[in-house]
């Protein structure tokens, strides 16, 4: 087994009792090494190593219990079925009830041990930059993004995460245009990779006179927050400008060239940000969003070279698809992705969105396995 976390994390559905196991053993085996080098004294003083594998334990601590609880149920099962033979009938009729229990908890446990052993998503546990933009529908478009925005501020929330806005862009009617929000977080890219698409929303606008139902659109974009140490943007790339900044209607937020405007020279993408009133914050925020998008460009290039099934387990796909309408008049939210629909569309806009990511979490995950099994 390698030192690298995750690496373990695969095996070979073709013969899964075989392979299955021979790979448990080798997680089980790496636990153990691993152990005793976090008691090492030369470990312990060198706080790199140290971290890596920490980080390797944590990882394989999700599997080795549940399959030492495997091999205890596999135990257990093995002695049952010998009292089977047993010339006692009510020793026999015990053992029969404890071997309808354990081949339950076998099952049951082979499927966990199944899903812990798919590969993840190395970035399900990185913080992420939300971008929420208005799209087609004008200003009522622009209050549903902003409303979208405070779905997921309650329900980060919820999870005792942290939202920064980096970049903000109002509407004239108290929308909002476009909202740039770094989400921080332990998992919040493993549950949120999954908003983003399209939003669709139908309603009837507060301006419509007649009563006719609007249907408008938001995009949803989620990126996993890039480290320096994951992508390296080298300087001589980069076209910064200053200009000042300038609030709703034209209002100078400040009197100096705060704001700040960065080019990626190789691949032209541009990222301003002018909230902050120092020039040297603003371009923090900026160089933030872009490291983020470059690092999203670079998955997106990596999974478009490697198979299908590895692309549905880390849950990309279109982000130009529309994933999920929210039906005012009915009440209603559908996600389309999964034919799922729930009649709870008030307490899904409070930021009540985990079952939806329970059901997408779960969708992804059989399509993972189905994919693995085939393969």
């Amino acid at each position: 087994m390698q030192g690298e976390p995750g690496a373990a994390f695969s095996f070979s559905p073709k013969n899964p009792d075989t392979a299955m196991l021979e790979k448990l053993e080798g997680v089980e085996n790496r636990y153990n090494q691993i152990e005793e080098r976090l008691a090492d004294p030369a470990v312990l003083s060198d706080q790199e190593a140290y971290q890596k594998y920490a980080r390797e334990h944590s990882e394989l601590s999700r599997v080795v219990p549940v399959y030492r609880d495997y091999k205890k149920v596999m135990a257990d099962l093995a002695e049952s079925r010998e009292l089977l033979r047993d010339s006692d009938l009510e020793m026999r009729a015990m053992a029969r009830e404890d071997v309808d229990r354990l081949e339950a908890r076998k099952t049951e446990l082979e499927e966990s041990l199944k899903l812990l052993l798919l590969p993840r998503d190395l970035n399900d546990d990185k913080n992420v930059l939300l971008e929420i933009r208005a799209g087609t529908g004008g200003e009522e478009a622009a209050l549903f993004g902003a409303e979208l925005f405070r779905m997921y501020c309650r329900y980060a929330e919820e999870r005792r995460w942290k939202v920064e806005i980096l970049s903000e862009h109002q509407a004239t009617a108290g929308g909002i245009k476009e909202v740039i929000a770094l989400v921080q977080g332990k998992g919040a890219y493993s549950v949120l990779k999954f908003e983003s698409g399209t939003h669709r929303v139908q309603r009837v606008p507060a301006t419509e006179a007649q009563g006719r139902i609007h249907t408008s659109a938001v995009t949803v974009a989620v990126l996993p927050e890039a480290e320096e140490v994951d992508i390296e943007i080298d300087p001589s790339d980069l076209r910064i400008d200053v200009f000042r900044s300038q609030g709703c209607g034209g209002q100078h937020v400040n009197t100096t060239d705060s704001a700040v405007r960065i080019t990626h020279l190789p691949t032209n993408l541009v990222v301003s940000c002018q909230d902050e009133k120092s020039q040297h914050k603003n371009k923090a925020k900026a160089m933030k969003v872009l490291r983020a998008r470059l690092y999203d460009q670079e998955l997106q290039r990596q999974q478009d070279e490697i198979s299908e099934s590895r692309k549905i387990q880390v849950g990309s796909g279109d982000r130009s698809g529309r994933i999920r309408t929210y039906n005012f008049p009915q009440g209603r939210v559908t996600d389309h992705r999964i034919g799922l629909t729930l009649y709870k569309l008030e307490q899904i806009m409070e930021g009540q969105i985990q079952g939806l990511a329970d059901a997408l979490n779960t969708f992804y995950q059989a399509k993972a396995l189905e994919a693995a099994g085939s393969s």
